[in-house]
């Protein structure tokens, strides 16, 4: 009995973990959703987006939740989710089928955001569960990060590589472990596997976003329909850009080991100055003081 009670308890902290690390991305969908709804208003419904996303970013920053490098990070979400949304659009993947002032391109400025919730994610889940990896492979990550990049772009024009990527980015990821903290017990998984999970995740979110109308797929533009399967594959390659963005912007705790060894050689100073003290206390000591004086007294 005991164990299942411990079992639902750290179920529980892990979901309050979970929603800890979703606040931004639950947030930005609600209101996406929420905008929807509103009656007709003089503001564009892309551009009070914008302005929503804006105050979010900002909130989290007073409130502490977000660091000043995870702010970074998801400005450098946002600005590379433009870029792809740009290319993506253009080449008819998806539609913004709304006007706005802040529209260039076809692409709305707030449609950034929906990247930088998934740096958000990725930053405080790696604060909030203290991540750790072993096994982890830094340049291999970030030359086959950069390749799914790319393939989602030139796959337009060249065949389409991302069954290779994702059979290069399994041998990659082969023994590299995610261990995470829930509570006082610490829990690990592949690493691969977190990106297949997460992957899921964000076609749930997709489908809810789609139904809020933040963008529409072609096949949701006469009503809406559930996204394809084969999206739910496509954010399990993306979330490896995010992963390598957060892990270089130094979150990783495999860096850690510099500042360990940088504070054992303070402790070593420490102990040694602490020594020190010791010895002249002693040979300060009255001890000590009477003898030596005993000792210039005798002939």
């Amino acid at each position: 009995m005991n164990r299942i009670t411990h079992g639902l308890r750290q179920l529980l902290r892990f979901a309050l973990l979970e929603a800890r690390c979703c606040a931004f991305a639950v947030a930005l969908v609600g209101g996406i959703a929420v905008s929807a709804l509103l009656p007709e208003l003089p503001v564009a419904r892309y551009d009070l987006l914008l302005g929503y996303g804006i105050a979010l970013t900002v909130l989290a920053r007073r409130l502490g939740w977000d660091s000043g490098r995870d702010v970074a990070v998801i400005a450098v979400c946002h600005l590379i989710g433009l870029l792809f949304e740009l290319v993506k659009v253009r080449m008819g993947s998806w539609s913004y089928p709304e006007e706005a002032v802040t529209k260039i391109g076809g692409v709305p400025l707030y449609g950034g955001f929906l990247y930088a919730a998934v740096g958000s994610y990725v930053c405080r889940a790696w604060r909030l569960f203290d991540l750790r990896l072993t096994g982890y492979r830094p340049r291999a990550m970030a030359v086959l990060a950069a390749a799914v990049y790319v393939n989602f772009f030139s796959h337009h024009w060249l065949p389409d590589a991302r069954w290779v990527l994702a059979a290069l980015l399994l041998l990659a990821t082969a023994g590299t472990w995610v261990r995470f903290r829930v509570g006082e017990r610490d829990h690990r998984m592949p690493l691969a596997l977190s990106f297949v999970l997460i992957g899921f995740f964000l076609w749930i979110a997709e489908n809810a976003a789609t139904y809020a109308g933040a963008w529409s797929y072609p096949d949701q533009l006469d009503g809406w329909q559930p996204v394809s399967v084969a999206k739910f594959g496509a954010w399990s390659l993306l979330i490896t850009v995010t992963f390598v963005l957060v892990y270089g912007a130094g979150s990783s705790p495999l860096r850690m080991p510099r500042l360990a060894r940088r504070s054992s050689w303070n402790s070593i100073q420490t102990v040694w100055q602490e020594s020190a003290r010791g010895r002249s206390t002693q040979e300060n000591s009255p001890r000590r003081t009477r003898e030596r004086a005993a000792a210039k007294r005798s002939p």
